[in-house]
């Protein structure tokens, strides 16, 4: 079972070192992410992408595991008022009413999900037809065969790898839904 960093150290996903060595910029653009995107955003931790998805997309819905990241995460939004829904919940046991979400964005915190199946199947139900899911993991953590594996996975619940690459510290997947 994967674990996930505990809020008592969210220090180190929302710090200066991080922000110069992550172009977040850059990943919203390889995501596709527009003025118009409706943005799910699985992990979002303490919001280290959370405020600049709430400043370059549409509407971003962040899911959020463990309270004291949220607390933590809505403190940070708040200022973005309506424009950003905080849930706390397990992506692998929260199923969406709809389709709502252009872009779902994965960045370092599919692998340390449990039930991959599940969470997979609920992020392709929130996800649009044509929909993009951009997944993003640490090469330290993910090998290339178990990137493989999540990849597979997605594809077998409805999405088309589109883009795939890797550089020094993150391996990285571009997939869309399929229409029919």
């Amino acid at each position: 079972m994967s674990r996930v960093c505990p809020s008592w150290l969210s220090f180190i996903l929302y710090n200066p070192l991080r922000k110069r060595l992550t172009d977040r910029h850059k990943v919203l653009d390889q995501s596709r992410i527009t003025r118009d995107s409706v943005v799910l955003e699985i992990g979002a931790g303490n919001g280290f992408f959370t405020e600049v998805l709430a400043r370059h997309a549409g509407r971003v819905v962040s899911i959020e595991l463990q309270d004291g990241m949220v607390r933590k995460l809505k403190r940070r939004v708040a200022k973005f008022g309506g424009q950003v829904n905080v849930i706390r919940a397990d992506i692998s046991a929260h199923a969406f009413e709809e389709a709502f979400a252009d872009v779902c964005l994965l960045y370092y915190s599919f692998h340390e999900v449990h039930n991959k199946p599940g969470a997979a199947g609920n992020i392709a139900g929130a996800v649009k037809k044509s929909g993009l899911v951009a997944l993003y993991e640490p090469t330290v953590e993910v090998r290339k065969r178990d990137m493989e594996k999540t990849v597979k996975l997605f594809e077998e619940k409805g999405f088309v790898k589109e883009e795939e690459g890797a550089h020094l510290f993150t391996r990285f997947a571009l997939m869309r839904k399929r229409i029919s």
